[in-house]
């Protein structure tokens, strides 16, 4: 089932999300809506809060990137309860841009590699290190189940100059061809 993402001003957006066990009321069926979703909306991620949840799941799929990253060609997970616990002295600067703030991108700068433990889709413990756009992939959903988008590592003055431009997104002034929530 598609669901709707929630917009940029959406308080669900900026809220913590929490830990889930297994056994999470139809966990399997929200991971495939997830993957729907995302597919209909042409992302590599969502995060749980983009669909009005505050639990720590994440779906990605970037392999649709790897005609120009290579690295990229089995790159699907679904991330329950990650944490990152390792994050390189390293920095990159790509350009990023999110299913909950369309038509915005804006340089962001990211670890360029980190190590993350969380729990596949079976629920088995995995922990391995991303390094180059997958951990970039990786840190932009994570920011989500901190209640953190990526406009809010851009500079003050950058964010200010989006600010009419956020604030239509917020009231859902966007033109996109996906199902949409706002606050």
């Amino acid at each position: 089932m598609i669901l709707p993402i929630y917009l940029y001003g959406h308080p669900v957006l900026r809220k913590k999300s929490v830990d889930i066990s297994q056994d999470y009321p139809d966990l399997k069926q929200l991971i495939e809506n997830m993957f729907e979703t995302m597919y209909k909306a042409e992302g590599i991620g969502l995060a749980a809060p983009q669909i009005g949840e505050n639990i720590n799941l994440v779906v990605v799929d970037a392999r649709v990137l790897a005609k120009d990253r290579p690295e990229l060609q089995d790159f699907i997970r679904v991330f329950i309860n990650p944490k990152i616990t390792c994050n390189s002295e390293q920095k990159v600067t790509v350009e990023e841009g999110c299913l909950s703030i369309p038509s915005i991108y804006e340089n962001v700068n990211r670890c360029e590699s980190l190590n993350v433990e969380y729990f596949n889709e079976n629920f088995e413990k995995v922990t391995e290190t991303l390094d180059g756009h997958k951990a970039i992939v990786v840190q932009h959903e994570f920011d989500h189940l901190q209640g953190i988008v990526f406009t809010d590592r851009i500079s003050p003055i950058r964010r200010k100059m989006l600010q009419k431009r956020l604030n239509n997104i917020a009231k859902g002034k966007v033109g996109v061809s996906y199902k949409v929530k706002i606050a």
